[in-house]
């Protein structure tokens, strides 16, 4: 005899469930004087949504194989769940003339119509209580999330807090801020902003000693690493996760990345203001982020910025040397057509920039062109989300119909796509916090202590555009041939 057995969950990895079923099914065995040739167990899997199950796999191989004349079940639902699997296996064991003993249910005879029939209908009726359950879930968590409450235990930067009447008995809960992990998320965020390496900041928060998120949890399917087995250290992924989860911002998002996501305020307090998330999710979704490294440049001006002022093309440094003398100078990648030294550009270039940094009024213009267009792309891309997703409660509720439903989802989607690419556009490579640190009387100093990546975004974030022109050769370094542009050097 064959038998198996299947538990759906089992996050602590107990097998508690799958034993229970093993030891009826042996007891089944026993009374009736059967031998069981093999056992299969599928722990803590689904049936369901057609997940692999590899101790079903095996069961079916065994069953084509002639191992066993029998399977044994708890009950028929530990076999099938979802329809396609059920329709197969029928058709399995019905040319293997294999029949199905459950310990609670009728014995099915696959080799006969009957117990086919009997097969596929307690299958049916398997299936649709998994579907129905499915759907009492779903209505749970479509409802936790227009609450804004997190869908599992409070995330890294926050602590639940349970509420209790005066008999003790638990009548809500709030999640919290728990300032040592709240501040590693902004730490975290503020060294995006700035323009840092995931590489820099992962090998900083490991060199503090502090522990990764979830460190002390332990999961069934958790792989740890031989570099890292208690999971403490944090990697590339996880800092980079940590700094685009919509929670930091105070959203809770629910069914993301599917026709009908949604976004709701969270009822969670925010760990960092909204428009530094949206900057932080900006830098690091850029398409260009994929093929160099931002935040790893070590030259101001090159691919972007700088530009030949004879062809437009674009800057590249090289090395040149002069009486034994090396000179790094900027250089047009295209044809070559000019080059000036790339030491005595860079000073020039921060003299223009500090200069303008250290006005009273240097943020004025860059706050006006950046906060305008973003609030106005977020306010239509909140309000075309609202839309579709009270049309979605309308319909779950009956009062709408799924034609009127798929209507307003046909006519909001392409705007709200359009929406989040205007606001996505608008985000600036640097956002006005930042901006902020390098303004005022000690600008000059901030611009000394930034990296070039930081340096680098302010530019972007002027809108800069630097011109190398031609000029007679010779010694020294003529700033007229050095032409520098921005939306905003009307005022400067």
């Amino acid at each position: 005899m064959l038998l198996y057995a299947r538990i759906s969950e089992d996050d602590l990895g107990t097998e508690q469930g799958v034993d229970r079923q093993l030891e009826d099914g042996r007891a089944l065995a026993a009374a009736r004087g059967w031998r069981v040739a093999e056992e299969f167990v599928d722990n803590d899997t689904s049936a369901l949504a057609g997940r692999r199950r590899p101790g079903y796999e095996a069961l079916l191989a065994a069953v084509q194989a002639r191992v066993g004349q029998r399977v044994i079940v708890w009950q028929t639902s530990r076999l099938w769940r979802n329809r396609r699997e059920r329709a197969d296996g029928i058709e399995l064991l019905r040319r293997a003339a294999c029949p199905v003993t459950p310990v609670k249910g009728p014995e099915l005879d696959m080799s006969t119509a009957y117990g086919r029939g009997m097969a596929g209908l307690l299958g049916e009726f398997d299936t649709m209580e998994s579907e129905v359950k499915g759907e009492r879930v779903a209505r749970a968590a479509h409802q936790r999330a227009q609450q804004g409450r997190a869908n599992g235990a409070a995330g890294y930067g926050w602590v639940r807090v349970y509420e209790h009447d005066d008999r003790g008995h638990r009548t809500g809960a709030r999640d919290v801020v728990d300032e040592p992990a709240a501040a590693i998320v902004r730490e975290i965020t503020a060294r995006v902003l700035r323009m840092e390496t995931l590489n820099s900041i992962t090998a900083g928060l490991n060199a503090r000693g502090v522990p990764a998120p979830g460190a002390q949890l332990r999961f069934v399917d958790k792989a740890r690493s031989k570099s890292n087995p208690d999971g403490t250290r944090w990697s590339r992924t996880s800092v980079k996760k940590l700094a685009l989860r919509a929670a930091n911002a105070g959203l809770r998002i629910h069914r993301r990345g599917e026709t009908d996501e949604a976004i709701y305020d969270a009822a969670w307090p925010p760990l960092v203001p909204r428009s530094d998330w949206e900057h932080a999710v900006a830098i690091l979704s850029a398409p260009a982020r994929s093929k160099t490294n931002p935040g790893g440049r070590r030259h101001l001006l090159t691919w972007g910025i700088g530009e030949c002022g004879t062809c437009e093309g674009h800057l590249r440094v090289a090395t040149k040397t002069n009486r034994g003398r090396a000179h790094v100078l900027y250089v047009c990648d295209a044809k070559g057509c000019v080059g000036r030294n790339e030491e005595r550009v860079d000073d020039f270039i921060a003299r223009v920039v500090v200069a303008y940094l250290a006005r009273p009024d240097a943020l004025a213009w860059l706050r006006s062109r950046d906060d305008e267009g973003a609030a106005e792309a977020r306010a239509t891309a909140d309000e075309l989300r609202s839309r579709v997703a009270a049309a979605a409660d309308a319909y779950a509720a009956g009062a709408l119909g799924l034609a009127a439903l798929q209507r307003v989802e046909e006519q909001c989607r392409p705007r709200l796509e359009a929406a989040e690419r205007r606001l996505a556009g608008s985000v600036r490579a640097v956002p006005a916090g930042v901006l902020a640190e390098l303004a005022g009387p000690a600008a000059e100093a901030a611009w000394e202590a930034a990296p070039v990546s930081t340096r680098r975004a302010v530019l972007e974030a002027l809108g800069m555009r630097v011109r190398i022109l031609p000029t007679r050769p010779g010694p020294g370094f003529d700033p007229d041939s050095v032409a520098v542009d921005w939306p905003g050097a009307a005022g400067a």
